[in-house]
């Protein structure tokens, strides 16, 4: 059996993109610095890049799924502009206190820190998560990644290129 490819799990809102409470509009998209020279380093170095990412503002009734998608798509297009290429996005649109009946869990297994979304895209994608790492700014990510069996790494700002470079030893 082949092992499988090496992941990076990347938490969007706080690592790649800035967290503007709730981000889902054109106007709120602003990448971290250094964010698509980290994702092109992590492409070149051989990681499959992968968003994982909470969105609870489904649940809490402050956008819809399609525009929490279509957000999304955004994000994957504009570090695309900058040849940073995004491999696969999970969003986990369901809280235990939202307000939009059909998102309301109590504890949804993609919502971080359950590794549902980071296990399915392991099963998905044929990755290995041995080899892989998550990047996430809360210690829920941190979390998660533990129980997924993924090394993860807290990132607290600044420039996220400068962070992966230290990460892999560039």
């Amino acid at each position: 059996m082949t092992p499988g490819r090496p992941a990076a799990f990347l938490d969007r809102d706080g690592v790649l993109i800035e967290d503007v409470g709730y981000p889902h509009r054109p106007d709120q998209l602003r990448l971290m610095p250094g964010a698509a020279t980290a994702v092109r380093r992590l492409n070149a170095a051989g990681f499959v890049c992968v968003i994982v990412t909470n969105q609870s503002g489904v649940a809490r009734g402050l956008f819809d799924l399609e525009q929490m998608q279509a957000f999304n798509d955004l994000v994957v297009q504009t570090l695309a502009e900058d040849g940073a290429h995004i491999d696969a996005v999970y969003a986990c649109p369901f809280h235990a206190q939202g307000s939009v009946e059909a998102f309301i869990h109590p504890d949804h297994p993609d919502r971080k820190p359950n590794p549902g979304m980071i296990l399915r895209a392991v099963a998905e994608h044929g990755l290995d998560p041995d080899r892989s790492l998550m990047i996430g700014d809360q210690p829920s990510d941190m979390e998660a990644a533990q129980r997924a069996g993924v090394l993860g790494f807290r990132f607290v700002g600044g420039d996220l290129d400068r962070f992966v470079a230290d990460l892999l030893g560039d």
